[in-house]
């Protein structure tokens, strides 16, 4: 047992305080022997004898209601599933299970993942409540509602296995309640099992005030009891694939690939080693990468020579804290037709741009419409938007934001003028020029990945030889990319979906800066180009979770031809026909940002919540809350010691009353 506000426990010598005034008294009142009286004693003993074990009865419950009390402003916690099983037995207990991809990571120091310990502590709490309440599983993959006849049914695999999707907790929550309201549930409580990451939890999603205001006013009363899995100290590295095209050459054609790497491994940390196993078509080889930071991006050019028609392989890290994490599957085709189109209301100044976005299949430069053409098309197969016009309407950022949400790429450049315009969160402030002789230069800008990371060679662009005249400074709250050296940035970038969209703060023209002369603006921007290639995959690639309902009816085997995968749970490369879909984790998952558990309670609103945080895979981890209990200890022990004291009835005789007295005066009362 421990408890949550341990240094009240310095109040147990209180305990004897009850003890001390009753050897007091016994010093003060003093029994003197009185001959006149010595045949009253005899005569009574046995009365006196209960008389003494009255005193000591009182003396005993008095001084467990001072320890009952001191106990209970210490607020116990009882281990294992007793803190859970004190309390009534609900009419149901829907337990809500993340089965996230991140619930793969290992507990510190332990071989058991966060899913697997959740899980097994599950089921012992719920053994206690199978044959007192209806027991309801809810998990994120399936977020079908299935009732349980026993709880050790949490423990197949079918129903709560590991998968490679993401969860949404507002939504698994929506559905909880209209599960209870379906079924006209009693009272209910909801467990819920989560690491808190926030990609999953979505703190900022309105979602959240409406279906906590929906459980709140359920006749019944809601109660939510959370495990909470907190801890992410265990060193990982994930793989997450950014780019994968086929481009043609003249002897043939080349399979480019692009893989970001990402390590939580703690600060000061030597540059890791290890081997990065690559399948292509079933056939494995395998490379050595060094990394000597917490993100790296890697890339890599495979020879395809004559071969036609299409193709899967899968790029895959040994073994760490997160199994689910280590592997990234592609499937490619014919030659990606890499396009970029420009929106601009003066296309003079953004010539450069047009020229440097040239499409490296077709040698052509970028399409260049103006904002009213661009809103007239109905569609469009390019892989890069560059806007150089003032930001969008409503309208305009609907269509922009759809086309980023595809795996496309956005680049805002200045339009040079007063736009009091916002693309979701984000615009432009007032143009400002360069003092005389002194333009503005660049200070520092990210070389691991992104459009303006070193050559394959290793070479880094030479963003500080540019020389920037004109400036207008970004607004919102973006990541910057590169930054002048007032901090200013001047390029920043943000994720949307599958895409991304980037603001610059200069324009590639002479009246702005040298950003057109090319060593920085074509490498830029054709990595752009390549960027936005993901929105090309659409029938190709595909995230864990988000298989489209006719794609579901399909019959899929798995291409390496391994068994019991199954592509709405499981990664990996699927073949239905002729067809081929590869199948990652969410991009979400990715995101190892967690949320602070005071956080999560401001989240579940007034919902009565007892949160329980797990970060060792222990046998009682399940704490709960037991102060009730000696609450009512301590009153059971006062009204037994009033009721001991009480004084027995009038004697019915005068001896009697006589022995009575006697009594009062040789054994006084505490």
């Amino acid at each position: 047992m421990t408890f949550l506000q341990p240094f009240l426990l310095w109040g147990l010598p209180l305990v004897l305080v009850p003890v001390i005034i009753h050897l007091i008294n016994r010093l003060r009142h003093k029994p003197q022997p009185w001959a006149a009286m010595m045949f009253l004693l005899q005569a009574t003993r046995a009365s006196t004898s209960h008389a003494k074990l009255r005193q000591w009865l009182v003396l005993l419950f008095r001084t467990l209601a001072v320890l009952a009390l001191v106990l209970f402003i210490a607020r116990p916690l009882a281990g294992g599933w007793l803190g859970w099983t004190l309390s009534p037995a609900p009419d149901v207990i829907i337990i809500v299970l993340d089965r996230s991809a991140s619930m793969e990571s290992r507990l510190a120091g332990q071989t058991v993942t966060k899913r697997e310990q959740a899980v097994k502590l599950l089921a012992e709490a719920a053994r206690e409540f199978q044959d007192k309440s209806h027991l309801v599983l809810l998990d994120s993959a399936t977020r079908i509602p299935q009732q349980l006849a026993k709880a050790k049914s949490l423990l197949e695999p079918t129903l709560t296995g590991p998968t490679d999707t993401a969860a949404d907790l507002p939504t698994l929550l929506q559905l909880a309640h209209n599960w209870l309201v379906e079924n006209r549930a009693g009272a209910a409580e909801l467990w819920l099992a989560s690491d808190l990451q926030r990609s999953n939890w979505l703190p900022d999603d309105e979602r959240w005030k409406a279906v906590t205001a929906q459980l709140g006013k359920l006749p019944q009363g809601i109660r939510v009891r959370l495990l909470a899995f907190d801890d992410d100290r265990e060193p990982n590295t994930s793989a997450t694939l950014a780019e994968v095209f086929r481009r043609a050459r003249p002897d043939g054609a080349e399979l480019n690939l692009a893989l970001d790497l990402a390590r939580n491994a703690p600060a000061g940390s030597s540059p890791a080693r290890f081997p990065l196993a690559l399948t292509l078509n079933g056939v494995k080889s395998q490379t050595e990468l060094d990394m000597d930071g917490a993100a790296l991006r890697w890339r890599h050019k495979v020879d395809l020579g004559a071969a036609k028609g299409l193709g899967w392989g899968a790029l895959e890290l040994p073994a760490d804290a997160n199994a689910r994490d280590n592997a990234a599957y592609f499937v490619f085709g014919s030659d990606s037709a890499l396009r970029a189109t420009v929106v601009s209301d003066q296309p003079l100044l953004i010539r450069n741009a047009q020229l440097a976005a040239l499409s490296p299949a077709t040698r052509q430069p970028a399409e260049v419409l103006t904002p009213a053409a661009f809103a007239e098309r109905t569609g469009s197969d390019a892989t890069l938007l560059i806007w150089h016009a003032p930001l969008p309407d409503a309208a305009g950022e609907k269509r922009l934001r759809g086309f980023i949400e595809e795996g496309g790429a956005v680049l805002f450049l200045p339009p040079g003028r007063t736009d009091t315009g916002k693309f979701l969160g984000f615009g432009w402030a007032d143009a400002q020029p360069a003092p005389a002789d002194k333009p503005f230069k660049v200070a520092k800008w990210e070389q691991q990945e992104g459009p303006l990371a070193k050559t394959d060679e290793g070479l880094s662009l030479p963003l500080a030889d540019l020389d920037i005249s004109r400036r207008q400074p970004i607004t919102g709250e973006p990541t910057a990319l590169a930054s002048f050296a007032d901090g200013s940035p001047l390029l920043t970038r943000r994720a949307l979906g599958k895409g991304q969209f980037f603001f610059c703060a200069t324009v590639p023209h002479d009246d702005w800066s040298t950003l057109g002369d090319g060593p920085v603006l074509v490498p830029m921007l054709q990595r752009l180009l390549q960027t936005g290639a993901r929105r090309l995959n659409q029938e190709t690639m595909v995230a864990c979770g988000e298989l489209s309902a006719l794609d579901r009816a399909k019959q899929w085997t798995s291409a390496d031809g391994s068994t019991g995968k199954n592509i709405a749970l499981n990664a990996g490369v699927y073949r239905a026909g002729e067809r081929l879909l590869a199948v990652n984790r969410p991009s979400a998952e990715d995101d190892r940002t967690l949320l602070e558990p005071a956080a999560a309670k401001k989240l579940l609103g007034t919902l009565p919540l007892q949160l329980l945080q797990e970060r060792t895979a222990r046998n009682d981890a399940l704490q709960g809350e037991i102060w009730r209990i000696f609450l009512i200890g301590m009153l059971a022990f006062l009204f037994l010691e009033a009721w001991i004291v009480l004084p027995n009835k009038k004697p019915a005789d005068p001896l009697s009353a006589s022995i009575v007295r006697m009594n009062a005066v040789t054994s006084p009362a505490e």
